[in-house]
């Protein structure tokens, strides 16, 4: 890679990443903070077996209340080349993973690209996840035509205005709709394998419920469905967990309460979609959250 400035994101922040670390906290060199079969995704994702995820450091995004704060923000993570990265691959698919998950990778994209058309050619013959927070570029995703199979972004926010306070970002509604419909382009409707029921391609939308947002959830989910009805996957999820640094927040200092995401779930219903994926019982749990190491980590 050259010394271009940096505009792989919307942030734009024009950052020459071969000399210094961008907005995202990352120069050019990939770290990875953590590579494991997970089984805490979708069950259409996660199968029996794990997805095989790939958590890279650093994000573009850095939400106040994220769960993955220590790599979000760079502290957690080592360097892999291209080549290792792919071996990384090649590992977690030998563990018998269903898919490879690229968990927060959009700020590495120009050096993913390389690596994910050599798995092509090299038959790693699962498909590939692009697992992120859906605050994308479309010129960016455009760049993935034909590598990923399973878009898996957010849609956090609708308002501008919560954007900015819990991610800097006011951006982040229209840049996150622009994104959403470039990742339907791409792959379409979720589709299933007949005989396994995993998902082998198409695109699923997460969105977290946080606490004292269920009406902008419900305009999130208005949104969605008036854009594509059931043509995609829906993930509504309750698992916000605050994270000690968030004590002190008036609303984000707590879990989502039994009756927001209820409330959420009904709205859901009451509109029309009829393929989401809900969580029941006490998801928001500190189990949920990987632990990430500082070096090489495939079990």
């Amino acid at each position: 890679m050259t010394n271009a400035k940096c505009t792989l994101c919307p942030r734009n922040c024009n950052t020459e990443r071969s000399l210094q670390a961008g907005y995202c906290g990352e120069t050019t060199d990939i770290r990875i903070a953590r590579a494991a079969s997970h089984m805490w995704e979708e069950p259409a994702i996660s199968g029996s077996n794990g997805s095989g995820t790939i958590f890279f450091s650093g994000c573009g995004l850095r939400c106040i209340f994220c769960q993955n704060h220590e790599i979000a923000i760079s502290h957690i993570g080592y360097q892999v080349s291209q080549q290792e990265l792919l071996s990384v691959m090649f590992q977690l698919k030998e563990q018998g993973v269903h898919n490879i998950n690229l968990v927060t990778p959009s700020h590495y994209t120009e050096q993913l690209i390389p690596v994910l058309e050599k798995a092509r050619k090299e038959h790693i013959d699962l498909p590939i996840l692009w697992n992120s927070s859906g605050y994308e570029k479309t010129e960016t995703l455009k760049m993935l035509e034909g590598l990923i199979d399973i878009y898996l972004p957010d849609f956090k926010y609708i308002n501008s205005d919560t954007a900015r306070e819990y991610s800097n970002a006011a951006d982040y509604p229209e840049m996150a709709k622009q994104a959403l419909a470039e990742m339907y382009r791409q792959c379409g409707s979720p589709r299933f394998d007949a005989h396994t029921g995993l998902m082998t391609r198409g695109l699923q939308v997460r969105h977290l419920v946080l606490p004292g947002h269920a009406q902008e959830s419900r305009q999130i989910l208005w949104y969605l469905y008036q854009t594509y009805e059931n043509r995609i996957g829906y993930s509504i999820m309750n698992q916000y967990t605050p994270m000690p640094h968030m004590q002190s927040h008036p609303l984000l200092h707590r879990k989502v309460t039994e009756q927001e995401y209820q409330n959420v779930i009904r709205y859901a219903e009451a509109i029309g979609i009829s393929n989401a994926l809900i969580q029941e019982g006490e998801a928001a749990d500190e189990s949920f959250i990987p632990q990430f190491q500082g070096k090489k980590n495939l079990s």
